[in-house]
Protein backbone atom coordinates (compact mmCIF):
# COMPACT_ATOMS: atom_id res chain seq x y z
CA UNK A 1 0.00 0.00 0.00
CA UNK A 2 3.01 2.12 0.67
CA UNK A 3 4.61 1.62 -2.32
CA UNK A 4 1.38 2.34 -4.30
CA UNK A 5 0.80 5.62 -2.62
CA UNK A 6 4.25 7.24 -2.73
CA UNK A 7 3.42 5.89 -7.12
CA UNK A 8 0.60 7.44 -7.02
CA UNK A 9 2.26 11.19 -5.58
CA UNK A 10 5.20 10.65 -7.56
CA UNK A 11 3.10 10.58 -10.78
CA UNK A 12 0.91 13.57 -8.99
CA UNK A 13 4.30 15.34 -8.42
CA UNK A 14 5.43 15.01 -11.99
CA UNK A 15 2.15 16.38 -13.84
CA UNK A 16 1.96 19.20 -11.35
CA UNK A 17 5.38 20.26 -12.18
CA UNK A 18 4.12 19.96 -15.88
CA UNK A 19 1.55 22.24 -15.30
CA UNK A 20 3.73 24.96 -13.45
CA UNK A 21 5.73 24.79 -16.78
CA UNK A 22 3.34 24.94 -19.00
CA UNK A 23 1.54 27.61 -16.65
CA UNK A 24 4.82 29.81 -16.94
CA UNK A 25 5.18 28.97 -20.79
CA UNK A 26 2.09 30.34 -21.20
CA UNK A 27 2.31 33.79 -19.18
CA UNK A 28 5.77 34.29 -20.70
CA UNK A 29 4.49 34.09 -23.87
CA UNK A 30 1.00 36.36 -23.47
CA UNK A 31 3.29 38.35 -21.80
CA UNK A 32 5.75 39.21 -24.55
CA UNK A 33 2.44 38.91 -26.81
CA UNK A 34 4.11 36.16 -29.34
CA UNK A 35 2.42 32.92 -30.11
CA UNK A 36 3.62 30.31 -27.60
CA UNK A 37 5.80 27.38 -28.80
CA UNK A 38 2.72 24.69 -28.50
CA UNK A 39 0.93 26.93 -31.04
CA UNK A 40 3.67 27.64 -33.63
CA UNK A 41 2.56 25.87 -37.45
CA UNK A 42 5.57 24.27 -38.58
CA UNK A 43 3.85 22.42 -42.40
CA UNK A 44 7.23 20.80 -42.93
CA UNK A 45 7.14 18.98 -39.55
CA UNK A 46 3.51 17.22 -39.96
CA UNK A 47 3.08 14.27 -39.21
CA UNK A 48 6.19 13.25 -37.61
CA UNK A 49 6.44 10.22 -35.37
CA UNK A 50 8.03 10.29 -32.04
CA UNK A 51 11.93 10.39 -32.45
CA UNK A 52 14.91 12.73 -31.58
CA UNK A 53 13.67 15.93 -32.67
CA UNK A 54 9.67 15.64 -31.24
CA UNK A 55 9.81 13.20 -28.61
CA UNK A 56 6.09 12.42 -28.67
CA UNK A 57 5.67 13.38 -32.85
CA UNK A 58 3.56 16.45 -33.88
CA UNK A 59 -0.11 17.20 -35.43
CA UNK A 60 -1.11 17.96 -38.48
CA UNK A 61 0.18 21.50 -38.26
CA UNK A 62 3.51 20.56 -37.19
CA UNK A 63 2.83 21.59 -33.68
CA UNK A 64 4.72 19.01 -31.02
CA UNK A 65 2.68 16.81 -29.00
CA UNK A 66 5.10 17.31 -26.13
CA UNK A 67 3.91 20.42 -25.49
CA UNK A 68 0.49 20.54 -26.19
CA UNK A 69 0.25 17.51 -23.52
CA UNK A 70 2.10 20.11 -21.08
CA UNK A 71 -0.40 22.88 -21.62
CA UNK A 72 -3.75 20.24 -21.69
CA UNK A 73 -1.91 19.65 -18.23
CA UNK A 74 -1.90 22.75 -17.40
CA UNK A 75 -5.61 23.68 -18.08
CA UNK A 76 -6.49 20.08 -16.33
CA UNK A 77 -5.22 21.62 -12.91
CA UNK A 78 -6.91 24.76 -13.58
CA UNK A 79 -10.63 22.79 -14.20
CA UNK A 80 -10.02 20.62 -11.04
CA UNK A 81 -8.67 23.18 -8.98
CA UNK A 82 -11.46 25.65 -9.56
CA UNK A 83 -14.48 23.68 -9.92
CA UNK A 84 -13.63 22.06 -6.46
CA UNK A 85 -12.74 25.41 -4.69
CA UNK A 86 -16.78 26.62 -5.99
CA UNK A 87 -18.36 23.18 -5.50
CA UNK A 88 -16.82 22.02 -2.32
CA UNK A 89 -17.66 25.63 0.00
CA UNK A 90 -20.60 25.45 -1.12
CA UNK A 91 -21.94 21.68 -0.70
CA UNK A 92 -19.77 21.59 2.95
CA UNK A 93 -21.99 24.77 3.55
CA UNK A 94 -25.22 23.72 2.74
CA UNK A 95 -24.27 20.27 4.04
CA UNK A 96 -23.29 21.80 7.23
CA UNK A 97 -27.06 23.74 7.56
CA UNK A 98 -28.98 21.08 6.62
CA UNK A 99 -27.38 18.44 8.87
CA UNK A 100 -26.98 20.85 12.07
CA UNK A 101 -30.37 22.47 11.93
CA UNK A 102 -32.60 20.15 10.52
CA UNK A 103 -36.43 21.15 10.44
CA UNK A 104 -37.23 23.40 7.02
CA UNK A 105 -33.65 24.19 6.60
CA UNK A 106 -32.56 20.63 6.10
CA UNK A 107 -36.16 20.07 3.87
CA UNK A 108 -34.67 22.86 1.72
CA UNK A 109 -31.42 21.51 1.44
CA UNK A 110 -32.31 18.19 0.16
CA UNK A 111 -34.99 19.86 -1.87
CA UNK A 112 -32.40 22.17 -3.38
CA UNK A 113 -29.62 19.17 -3.96
CA UNK A 114 -31.95 17.23 -5.58
CA UNK A 115 -33.02 20.15 -7.92
CA UNK A 116 -29.71 20.75 -9.01
CA UNK A 117 -29.00 16.47 -9.55
CA UNK A 118 -31.92 15.96 -11.71
CA UNK A 119 -30.76 18.82 -13.97
CA UNK A 120 -28.98 17.90 -17.09
CA UNK A 121 -25.20 18.77 -16.34
CA UNK A 122 -23.91 19.04 -19.58
CA UNK A 123 -27.08 21.22 -20.87
CA UNK A 124 -26.37 23.00 -17.89
CA UNK A 125 -22.66 23.33 -18.53
CA UNK A 126 -23.48 24.46 -22.44
CA UNK A 127 -26.09 27.02 -21.03
CA UNK A 128 -23.62 28.60 -19.34
CA UNK A 129 -21.31 28.86 -21.70
CA UNK A 130 -24.23 30.41 -23.77
CA UNK A 131 -23.96 33.25 -21.50
CA UNK A 132 -20.50 34.19 -20.25
CA UNK A 133 -18.91 32.97 -23.66
CA UNK A 134 -17.08 29.45 -24.06
CA UNK A 135 -13.98 29.01 -22.52
CA UNK A 136 -12.38 28.04 -19.11
CA UNK A 137 -14.98 30.59 -17.27
CA UNK A 138 -18.02 28.46 -18.62
CA UNK A 139 -16.71 25.31 -17.22
CA UNK A 140 -15.62 26.21 -14.09
CA UNK A 141 -19.26 27.90 -13.75
CA UNK A 142 -20.60 24.64 -15.24
CA UNK A 143 -18.93 21.86 -13.20
CA UNK A 144 -18.28 23.91 -10.00
CA UNK A 145 -22.24 24.54 -9.99
CA UNK A 146 -23.40 21.64 -10.61
CA UNK A 147 -21.03 18.83 -8.85
CA UNK A 148 -21.74 20.21 -5.33
CA UNK A 149 -24.50 17.96 -4.67
CA UNK A 150 -22.17 14.48 -3.47
CA UNK A 151 -20.03 17.26 -0.98
CA UNK A 152 -23.60 18.60 0.39
CA UNK A 153 -25.11 14.91 0.89
CA UNK A 154 -21.78 13.41 2.46
CA UNK A 155 -21.10 16.23 4.30
CA UNK A 156 -24.96 16.44 5.83
CA UNK A 157 -25.44 12.68 6.89
CA UNK A 158 -21.84 13.12 8.97
CA UNK A 159 -22.97 16.32 10.59
CA UNK A 160 -26.56 14.89 11.50
CA UNK A 161 -24.68 11.79 13.34
CA UNK A 162 -22.32 14.55 15.25
CA UNK A 163 -24.47 16.54 15.84
CA UNK A 164 -26.15 14.30 18.49
CA UNK A 165 -22.47 13.40 20.18
CA UNK A 166 -21.53 14.95 23.07
CA UNK A 167 -19.57 17.43 22.90
CA UNK A 168 -22.32 19.08 20.59
CA UNK A 169 -24.62 19.00 23.29
CA UNK A 170 -21.73 20.23 25.77
CA UNK A 171 -21.11 23.20 23.55
CA UNK A 172 -24.87 23.95 23.62
CA UNK A 173 -25.37 23.60 27.01
CA UNK A 174 -22.20 26.07 27.14
CA UNK A 175 -24.12 28.71 25.63
CA UNK A 176 -21.88 28.86 22.43
CA UNK A 177 -23.39 30.05 19.11
CA UNK A 178 -24.67 27.74 15.87
CA UNK A 179 -21.72 29.29 13.77
CA UNK A 180 -18.98 28.42 16.50
CA UNK A 181 -20.19 24.98 17.07
CA UNK A 182 -20.83 24.23 13.20
CA UNK A 183 -17.54 25.99 12.09
CA UNK A 184 -15.20 25.54 15.14
CA UNK A 185 -15.98 22.27 16.93
CA UNK A 186 -17.97 19.97 14.06
CA UNK A 187 -16.49 21.09 10.80
CA UNK A 188 -12.81 19.45 12.06
CA UNK A 189 -14.61 16.73 12.65
CA UNK A 190 -15.82 16.43 9.11
CA UNK A 191 -12.67 17.70 6.96
CA UNK A 192 -11.09 14.45 6.48
CA UNK A 193 -14.56 14.01 4.18
CA UNK A 194 -13.02 17.04 2.44
CA UNK A 195 -10.09 15.88 1.39
CA UNK A 196 -11.61 12.74 0.35
CA UNK A 197 -13.73 14.73 -1.97
CA UNK A 198 -11.44 16.94 -3.41
CA UNK A 199 -8.95 14.04 -4.26
CA UNK A 200 -12.52 12.35 -5.97
CA UNK A 201 -13.83 15.66 -7.63
CA UNK A 202 -10.74 16.31 -9.20
CA UNK A 203 -10.64 13.38 -11.56
CA UNK A 204 -13.88 13.72 -12.48
CA UNK A 205 -13.86 17.24 -13.26
CA UNK A 206 -10.97 16.89 -15.45
CA UNK A 207 -12.70 14.10 -17.06
CA UNK A 208 -16.03 16.06 -17.81
CA UNK A 209 -13.88 19.17 -19.13
CA UNK A 210 -12.53 16.79 -21.75
CA UNK A 211 -15.58 15.58 -22.67
CA UNK A 212 -17.58 19.02 -23.18
CA UNK A 213 -14.35 19.76 -24.96
CA UNK A 214 -14.42 17.17 -27.34
CA UNK A 215 -17.90 18.46 -28.27
CA UNK A 216 -16.62 21.70 -29.04
CA UNK A 217 -18.72 23.59 -25.79
CA UNK A 218 -15.18 24.11 -23.88
CA UNK A 219 -12.03 25.85 -23.85
CA UNK A 220 -11.28 27.47 -27.76
CA UNK A 221 -7.86 28.52 -28.93
CA UNK A 222 -5.99 26.19 -26.02
CA UNK A 223 -4.58 22.44 -26.28
CA UNK A 224 -6.92 20.69 -24.29
CA UNK A 225 -6.82 17.04 -23.67
CA UNK A 226 -10.55 17.39 -25.34
CA UNK A 227 -9.61 19.69 -27.92
CA UNK A 228 -6.44 16.95 -29.09
CA UNK A 229 -8.85 13.80 -28.72
CA UNK A 230 -10.90 15.55 -31.24
CA UNK A 231 -8.40 16.36 -33.68
CA UNK A 232 -6.62 13.38 -33.21
CA UNK A 233 -9.29 10.86 -33.75
CA UNK A 234 -9.81 12.15 -37.52
CA UNK A 235 -6.09 11.23 -38.48
CA UNK A 236 -6.02 7.70 -36.93
CA UNK A 237 -7.12 6.12 -40.53
CA UNK A 238 -4.26 7.73 -41.46
CA UNK A 239 -1.94 5.91 -39.69
CA UNK A 240 -1.28 9.22 -37.04
CA UNK A 241 -1.83 7.42 -33.72
CA UNK A 242 0.42 8.99 -31.70
CA UNK A 243 -0.84 12.36 -30.80
CA UNK A 244 -4.31 10.19 -29.73
CA UNK A 245 -2.28 7.36 -27.89
CA UNK A 246 -0.31 10.03 -25.79
CA UNK A 247 -3.10 12.20 -24.86
CA UNK A 248 -5.48 8.98 -23.68
CA UNK A 249 -2.44 7.51 -21.59
CA UNK A 250 -2.21 11.05 -19.71
CA UNK A 251 -5.70 11.44 -18.92
CA UNK A 252 -5.48 7.61 -17.73
CA UNK A 253 -2.90 7.82 -15.73
CA UNK A 254 -3.93 10.90 -14.47
CA UNK A 255 -7.51 9.85 -13.25
CA UNK A 256 -6.25 6.69 -12.29
CA UNK A 257 -3.61 8.16 -9.63
CA UNK A 258 -6.06 10.49 -8.11
CA UNK A 259 -8.42 7.41 -7.55
CA UNK A 260 -5.77 5.27 -6.28
CA UNK A 261 -4.75 8.03 -3.79
CA UNK A 262 -8.57 9.01 -3.02
CA UNK A 263 -9.01 5.00 -1.60
CA UNK A 264 -5.99 5.48 0.47
CA UNK A 265 -7.10 8.81 1.85
CA UNK A 266 -10.48 6.82 2.38
CA UNK A 267 -9.34 4.11 4.43
CA UNK A 268 -6.44 5.95 6.20
CA UNK A 269 -8.84 9.38 7.17
CA UNK A 270 -11.94 7.15 7.88
CA UNK A 271 -13.07 6.85 11.08
CA UNK A 272 -15.41 4.38 10.89
CA UNK A 273 -12.97 2.48 8.70
CA UNK A 274 -10.47 3.01 11.20
CA UNK A 275 -12.68 1.39 14.16
CA UNK A 276 -13.16 -1.95 12.19
CA UNK A 277 -9.66 -2.69 11.39
CA UNK A 278 -8.84 -1.87 15.26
Amino acid sequence: MKLSVKACLAVLALYLAAAFYGEVQYRLADWRDETPAYNRVDMSSRYLPPGPGHILGTDNLGRSVALRLVQGTRIAFHVGIMTSLIAIPLGVFLGLLGGYFGGKIDSFVVWLSATVASMPGLLFILAISLVVGQGLLGIYLGIGLTTWVGVCRTIRAEVMKHSQRAYVLAAKNMGYSHARIMFRHILPNVAHIILIQFSLRFPSAVSTEVFISFLGIGVQGEPSWGVMINNARLRLWQGVWWEMAFTTIAIFMLVLAFNHLADFLRDALDPALRSERV
